[in-house]
């Protein structure tokens, strides 16, 4: 059950993760840029079941793993990750994951992640489903200082932009296809090489955490994100603006969530994957701003 949260952070840290609540056991140790993990959720000791998100929905655990636990009780330690997708597919391939000194073997129950992820390796899973879309946005600050209205102005070279590496994060390919869609190949160019180049566009390597503080912090004007990752933001109450897109010039993604092969908790793996499309599971994504499924 979550607890008040401990003393808050030094200015300099005052919007550092974790956004999620504290958990109430334990002796509490979170140091804002130094001691902080807040993609790695829950009990990673024996844990009855393991799951790995893609690292846009990190903001649903709280309700999500409440309401589960109400369905099945039966499942008291759960651990997730929530780490970009492509790292979570290297983390499946090669068999643990390295954060500074702490080394991490646990193969998932469950991997989701976006559709054309999920594609790459049909082969690990003994069953999939689609639980929920979203759309982009752009994320500001209040007041909107640099006048961003749309994926155009982002190619201006005085807009300082945070954007997620295409190499890993599934989103980066996808706000490139919107950035074609509103300003050709010349507008691609400009945010993804050319500002590149010069330093104004920044390549984050965990977007979902990066560009909300980078926007924060006034270190980027803009940072195009999934829009319940600006939804969110709002929902905290951090000094945050969200612009939309239009949806000729946006994309959506369709998550889908597999039960792995070689789940070492397959029958929780099913029972988790099935209250993702419950209707509990289900209001709890669209409390977060989600849009339903594809079928």
């Amino acid at each position: 059950m979550p607890i008040q949260k401990p003393t808050p952070p030094e200015p300099a840290h005052r919007f550092d993760p974790p956004w999620n609540a504290p958990f109430q056991a334990g002796v509490p140790f979170t140091v804002p840029g130094i001691d902080n993990a807040p993609d790695l959720y829950g009990d990673v000791v024996d844990p009855q079941l393991v799951v790995f998100f893609g690292g846009n929905q990190f903001m649903v655990l709280d309700d999500l793993l409440k309401e589960f636990r109400k369905a099945h009780p039966e499942y008291v330690r759960i651990f997730v990750e929530t780490l970009p997708p492509g790292i979570l597919a290297k983390q499946i391939t090669q068999g643990s994951l390295v954060v500074g000194n702490l080394r991490i073997e646990l193969k998932p129950d469950v991997y989701a992640a976006g559709k054309n992820r999920m594609d790459m390796t049909p082969e690990w899973f003994a069953r999939t489903t689609s639980y929920a879309q979203n759309r982009l946005a752009i994320l500001v600050r209040q007041g909107n200082p640099k006048k961003v209205t749309s994926l155009r102005d982002l190619g201006r070279p005085e807009v300082r932009v945070s954007m997620p590496n295409p190499e890993w994060e599934g989103i980066g390919k996808r706000i490139e296809e919107s950035y074609e869609k509103a300003g050709g190949a010349a507008l691609k160019t400009a945010v993804m090489t050319t500002k590149v180049k010069a330093g104004s566009t920044y390549l984050t390597q965990i977007h979902h955490r990066q560009s909300p503080l980078r926007v924060l912090y006034d270190q980027s004007d803009a940072a195009p994100v999934w829009y319940t990752e600006a939804f969110y933001q709002k929902m905290l109450g951090h000094p945050v603006e969200s612009v939309a897109i239009p949806a000729k010039e946006n994309i959506m993604a369709n998550y889908v969530a597999g039960v792995m092969k070689a789940a070492p908790h397959a029958k929780a793996a099913e029972d988790f994957v099935a209250f993702l499309n419950s209707p509990d599971g289900q209001a709890v994504y669209q409390k977060y701003g989600f849009l339903p499924p594809v079928k």
